[in-house]
């Protein structure tokens, strides 16, 4: 005798060994012999043969049609035998009940099941319900594999077009323009978008076709889903794809601004210096500017005065609710997302030839010594009578023409002022320079897509002027704040540490008893969070933000959070333009392929035709390197083991311009580790 049962969900068959009631000990057709409840018994036959039954049941089954097996059914619930005799107009043989459950349990959306081998007809409404959903899904799983099949084939789904429009240039401002010395660029007010067209990169949404046939595209080619769309067109820009992706973490809603009123303020006295600044060429929000001034006793009043955009945005407005969002100024190269929108940034800025509100510290000091005899801070008007660049100013105000004593320039004499004074002021500090060991900064100048990386050495006199002077007055105002029991936020460091603080503690690395950042309140919202506490301090007001204000400690955690993204944004795009400039160079043809192997592509968004570009870079730690002349710092497998400082010279090969990769192998030691 043999039966056919149920087993997790699947029909089989077997022959019974022996017969205990309520089990069975059966053989498969495989001669696996097991233990079958009785309960999950379906039938029992003799005939057909064993291996025959079940092929020839599924094949009665195929035959059967579900809409008129469906239309014989009765209203109430049945068993699979009952209804094998409706359909076949008999009492069915075993194979007939057999096929009969089959094609009743493989059909759940026609026949509910009840219990073991009892089922009921679902009702028209329901049925038709579900057949439209089977459809769909249908359609649906259809759909998804022509989606697959054309993304295998590198083709863009016409329908995927409107998942991927923030991929595409936006109002010429997607690719950085401006050529060295311009102004940096602002990003489009269009630069955000909706939640629901940015789920395929970004934010993948799995339980939608697109991704699901994008994931099921990406195995099958070996792909991320970022080269993969590459390939079919949908990335056009490279830029794009990281600037996009961080506004769309960051600034979901756009980088444009609400509406932002200026609110008026008392009439300022007005001084009677003229005061210039020093700024990079692409600086808008000048915030700093300095005065020198003869004093009828022979010594010297030396100002520095810092924009006060808090007098036109007091706490709470609108203008400082947007501040309070954005915390500060985005920096990449060619382009910056600013703090405050342009109308304020313009009515605060300390631009040549207006007359600005600003809040100013003056020193008068010691003609003959340089030591510093007192201070005195004003909110006052201040009149800007120039605006000096890095690019212009620095070839004339250098150390070479200071030793050489060449002052045949505006401002020359006021700049060799401070130029004593702020060394005085370093040695004060315990910090005097160290000259031995150069640090260098980078400036990128974006035009036409294309990129040059010049370097500009840290510390020299224009630098040095500028960061004493902003020392002296973020250590003086902080010890005041703290002397007149008002609350800010400063910066210390202690044990190496550096943390934010709404306690005066030293800056161990600057050598000072405290020191706050209030010198920049166009670009970062803890300064403007300190310049308004000055502000009232100097007026005798109550402070905007009392002791224990919870709204200090919100300011220090999130400035602290979004400060960090911000400089990670901004070194991940000097990266990538330092990249394309690699890129530049094997086009320009700086190309020498020494070896007969060249470093084979590195995915896509890598060179399309490759040629090796040899460069010099200096050995950091094990298989790292800086290369030179350029901010970037590439890992190199094949690099032996090698002292630090150790130069060599690379191949450099494929670059991937969207996982922000570069191929290089070592070629040779230039020169041993000094």
């Amino acid at each position: 005798m043999n039966i056919l049962y149920e087993e997790d969900g699947s029909f089989k068959v077997g022959s019974i060994m022996t017969d205990n009631t309520t089990s069975l000990q059966i053989e498969s057709l495989s001669g696996k012999r097991s233990k079958v409840k009785a309960g999950n018994v379906m039938l029992r036959f003799t005939e057909p043969a064993l291996p025959e039954f079940m092929a020839q049941a599924e094949a009665i089954a195929a035959s059967i049609e579900v809409d008129f097996l469906w239309e014989c059914c009765p209203a109430d619930e049945f068993g699979f035998e009952q209804i094998a005799a409706e359909y076949f107009g008999h009492a069915p043989g075993p194979l007939e009940a057999a096929a009969a459950l089959i094609r009743l349990h493989g059909a759940p959306i026609y026949f509910h099941k009840k219990g073991k081998g009892r089922y009921r007809a679902a009702p028209p409404d329901v049925l038709k319900a579900a057949l439209a959903g089977a459809e769909r899904k249908r359609q649906q799983l259809a759909l998804q594999a022509r989606y697959t099949e054309q993304l295998i084939r590198f083709e863009l789904p016409v329908e995927f077009a409107g998942h991927l429009p923030y991929l595409l240039p936006r109002c010429g401002g997607a690719q950085p323009s401006g050529a060295g010395g311009a102004a940096m660029q602002m990003l489009p007010q269009s630069a955000g978008f909706a939640s629901n067209v940015s789920h395929l990169l970004y934010k993948p949404d799995r339980g939608t076709l697109e991704v699901k046939a994008l994931e099921a595209a990406c195995a099958a080619t070996h792909l991320s889903p970022a080269h993969l769309l590459q390939r079919c067109g949908a990335v056009p820009s490279t830029h794009d794809y990281h600037l996009q992706r961080f506004l769309f973490e960051h600034f979901p809603d756009g980088t444009d601004f609400p509406p932002v009123e200026i609110a008026e303020w008392d009439e300022l006295p007005q001084a009677g210096v003229n005061a210039f600044s020093i700024d990079d060429a692409a600086t808008t929000e000048i915030d700093d500017a300095f005065s020198v001034e003869k004093l009828a006793n022979g010594n010297w009043r030396i100002g520095v005065h810092i924009a006060a955009p808090t007098l036109g945005l007091p706490r709470g407005s609108e203008g400082d609710k947007v501040a309070a969002q954005r915390l500060s100024t985005v920096y990449m190269p060619g382009q910056k997302i600013t703090m405050l929108p342009d109308s304020v940034v313009e009515a605060f800025t300390l631009c040549a030839d207006r007359v600005c509100p600003a809040l100013s510290m003056y020193n008068e000091v010691d003609a003959e010594t340089l030591a510093i005899l007192g201070y005195e801070s004003r909110v006052e008007k201040i009149h800007i009578a120039a605006n000096l660049r890095h690019d212009t100013l620095e070839p004339l105000f250098n150390e070479e023409t200071l030793a050489a004593g060449k002052l045949d320039y505006p401002y020359a004499g006021e700049l060799k002022l401070l130029w004593d004074l702020v060394q005085k002021l370093e040695t004060a500090r315990g910090k005097p320079s160290d000259n031995s060991t150069q640090q260098v900064d980078y400036n990128f100048h974006i035009e036409d897509n294309r990129v040059s990386i010049t370097q500009r050495r840290r510390g020299s006199p224009i630098d040095k002027v500028v960061s004493e002077l902003m020392i002296l007055v973020n250590s003086e105002w902080g010890k005041h704040l703290a002397g007149h029991g008002f609350a800010g936020i400063y910066r210390t460091q202690q044990n190496g540490k550096v943390k934010m603080s709404t306690i005066a503690a030293p800056h161990q690395g600057l050598g000072v008893a405290q020191y706050m950042w209030s010198s920049s309140p166009l670009r970062r919202y803890v300064d403007m969070v300190n310049q308004r506490q000055i502000i009232a301090m100097l007026r005798g007001e109550e402070p905007a933000y009392p002791k224990n204000d919870p709204a200090l400690y919100a300011v220090m955690s999130q400035f602290e959070t979004m400060y960090g993204i911000y400089n990670e944004f901004q070194r991940s795009m000097e990266r990538y333009w330092c990249l394309r400039w690699l890129q530049q160079e094997q086009a320009n043809g700086h190309i020498h392929s020494p070896h007969p192997n060249p470093l084979p592509p590195a995915g896509e968004g890598a060179n399309e035709s490759l040629r090796e570009l040899v460069v010099t870079a200096t050995v950091l730690r094990e298989n790292l390197v800086k290369i030179a002349d350029i901010p970037l710092i590439v890992r190199v497998p094949s690099l032996p083991e090698l002292p630090a400082n150790t130069r060599v010279q690379l191949a450099i090969g494929a670059i991937d311009l969207l996982d922000l990769n570069v191929q290089a192998r070592f070629i040779e030691t230039v020169e041993a580790a000094a």
